[in-house]
């Protein structure tokens, strides 16, 4: 990466380190993929009983394969038959791990959801949330955030799966009221209650949609 780039990406995250903080969020920063996969593992601790939702991020760091191959009860629910059982055990998981669409400056975080399994877990249920975001996530304020993942992060997952909404065609968002919509829950975590249940790592990289 640009030398340049990677020096306002650290000084971009600081800010935004800062902000979550205020939010009751802890946070660090992690300049490769590399070191961010060293640091969730870290944060999550052999032993602990682990599930995401379809955390693109995850699996670009390496977390999704090191929790497999680890010393991790890892609950995978790619290759678990039955989903909903898959689902309903984060909410009594010690770790789930999610991304962002979005993340604000000031340390909002901006989830859009349509089986709405993800964004529920991120508000309640498991005992630690932890947060892989990538710098690409970073939005100016608040509307920037609700844009990008209406119009970047939507647009890319409905292509991901196959579904026939208007974004699939346009790449842009028609607040449709599609189907095939995956726009159904919208969270906006702007602080936490319970201190130390959500991390985030900001990782110098471009991760996820």
């Amino acid at each position: 990466m640009d030398q340049n780039l990677t020096k306002r990406n650290e000084l971009l995250a600081q800010t935004v380190i800062k902000g979550l903080g205020r939010r009751n969020i802890k946070a660090e920063y992690a300049a490769t993929r590399e070191e961010a996969l060293q640091e969730a593992l870290a944060f999550i601790g052999e032993g602990s009983t682990v599930t995401m939702g379809g955390c693109t991020s995850a699996r670009e760091i390496g977390l999704t394969d090191a929790l497999a191959a680890g010393n991790y009860n890892f609950i995978d629910r790619d290759k678990m038959k039955d989903k909903r059982a898959a689902m309903l055990a984060a909410y009594d998981a010690d770790v789930f791990v999610a991304s962002a669409n979005a993340i604000t400056n000031d340390g909002v975080i901006v989830n859009i959801d349509g089986n709405s399994n993800r964004v529920s877990a991120i508000a309640q249920g498991p005992r630690h949330v932890l947060f892989i975001v990538g710098m690409n996530k970073v939005c100016g304020d608040l509307d920037g955030a609700i844009k990008r993942a209406r119009n970047v992060a939507a647009p890319i997952n409905a292509q991901r799966f196959n579904l026939n909404t208007p974004c699939c065609k346009t790449g842009a968002c028609a607040n449709c009221k599609s189907e095939d919509t995956i726009c159904c829950n919208f969270l906006i975590t702007r602080f936490n209650h319970h201190p130390g249940r959500m991390h985030v790592i900001l990782v110098n990289d471009n991760l996820g949609f």
